[in-house]
């Protein structure tokens, strides 16, 4: 299955929340869900379905998904991972997936969206402990130092998302040190840290049938 391109405005809409996924947008007035709170589609604004207990399962599925931009493989794999991992199933699977190197960058303020801070890694403008990582699942440890690029340091983009979201703050897990652009994995993220309105035990539920 390919990556989703269309108008994402109607993912959130279909969500009936906002998943962050336009960046800026999302935080005026202009956000769909502030002006269009309803399914999009034909039926959206008259159907009142009532969701089964695979249903509730199945949209906090999408939601996780399409927050962190995975495909339904690559989350899979990330729920087979945090199976075989020691701990509670759905904090460990949210956990492996704020640890991606896009949704770091993200985090840290580099980047306004996580499908931007994947565009600006895999165009090669980060450093992790020092060496060129362009493969947004990267996964980041304890200790980690992030740094951008010496001549990606003026790039427009990662100053317009710096100055955006400057009043923001970032996980109390993370580092940033803007005069330098660089950043460090001070710990593992818990999941109370994880700042995300998801019940990732219907996640597992869904997948433990």
């Amino acid at each position: 299955m390919a990556r989703y391109i269309g108008p994402v405005c109607r993912l959130c809409r279909r969500e009936a929340m906002k998943l962050f996924l336009k960046g800026e947008r999302c935080y005026t007035e202009k956000c769909a869900i502030e002006k269009r709170n309803f399914p999009p589609g034909q039926h959206g604004k008259t159907r009142k379905a009532k969701l089964s207990g695979y249903g509730l399962q199945l949209r906090e599925k999408q939601k996780v998904k399409r927050i962190y931009g995975v495909l339904e493989d690559q989350f899979r794999r990330y729920f087979e991972s945090a199976e075989r991992t020691r701990g509670i199933t759905g904090e460990t699977l949210l956990q492996l997936l704020e640890r991606r190197l896009d949704n770091v960058i993200y985090r840290m303020g580099l980047s306004t969206s996580r499908s931007q801070a994947r565009q600006l890694v895999r165009h090669g403008h980060f450093l992790v402990n020092g060496k060129k990582v362009d493969i947004p699942s990267f996964s980041v440890r304890q200790g980690d130092v992030i740094t951008v690029l010496g001549r990606s340091q003026k790039n427009t983009t990662i100053e317009h998302a710096m100055e955006e979201v400057k009043g923001r703050g970032i996980p109390e897990w993370l580092s940033f040190d803007a005069s330098s652009t660089t950043g460090r994995i001070v710990s593992m993220p818990t999941r109370e840290q994880i700042n995300l309105p998801v019940q990732e035990q219907l996640i597992v539920e869904l997948y433990s049938k």
